[in-house]
């Protein structure tokens, strides 16, 4: 998911889980939101720009319901694979066309995402997009990168923000009205960067909750 052309998305889905920097970053994550939040069988789940699954599919066994929602047909086939061949009837997926200003419906009681909001151009509007989406009491976990210099992706295409400053991001989060505003170091992605060798890239995890 992001504000990128799908096609690039689309041609990168078959062999987007054989990194296996991914799938060690779904896997830190996941266990990040677990601690952070107390899951139950009773949360109807949104996983904003899912991909191919890989954090969805962390969290399936521990929620009542989760949605992957991304802008990507080749990415929501994966998922789609992967659904049918576990036999999961608690997992679903929408295609959403971000990019031409479309938004999720419905109602949650988590949304999470990792590593999409820096695709994001407005980082206000989609906070004020999940604050709408929750149901009263719901919460929000997102995983996304500290304020770097542009190094992480190399091709900045699609790309809206150089990672962020979590102050910065707890001051959006309370204006849009969320409260209980935590962030954590998820994990650190390990990323080989021209001319600067092997470098370390922290994630963070911010949650926070809407009011009850």
């Amino acid at each position: 998911m992001a504000q990128t052309p799908h096609k690039d998305f689309d041609t990168a889905a078959a062999q987007w889980d054989a990194n296996p920097g991914r799938v060690k970053l779904a896997h830190e994550v996941a266990a990040a939101i677990i601690r952070e939040i107390k899951l139950s069988d009773k949360m109807d789940t949104l996983d904003f720009g899912c991909g191919t699954g890989l954090l969805t599919l962390q969290l399936q066994p521990f929620i009542k319901s989760i949605t992957g929602a991304d802008s990507s047909s080749g990415m929501l086939n994966m998922l789609e694979n992967k659904i049918a061949a576990q036999e999961l009837a608690n997992v679903h997926t929408r295609r959403v066309d971000f990019e031409s200003g479309a938004h999720v419906n419905g109602g949650y009681d988590l949304i999470v995402s990792s590593m999409v909001v820096h695709h994001v151009p407005d980082t206000a509007d989609l906070f004020k997009e999940w604050f709408d989406l929750l149901h009263p009491g719901g919460q929000i976990a997102f995983a996304d990168l500290d304020s770097e210099d542009g190094s992480f992706h190399g091709d900045n295409t699609g790309v809206f923000h150089q990672g962020f400053d979590r102050e910065k991001l707890r001051q959006l989060l309370q204006n849009t009205g969320f409260q209980d505003i935590r962030d954590t170091t998820a994990t650190t992605m390990s990323k080989e960067v021209p001319g600067q060798g092997l470098r370390e890239f922290p994630i963070f995890l911010i949650s926070a909750r809407k009011n009850s």
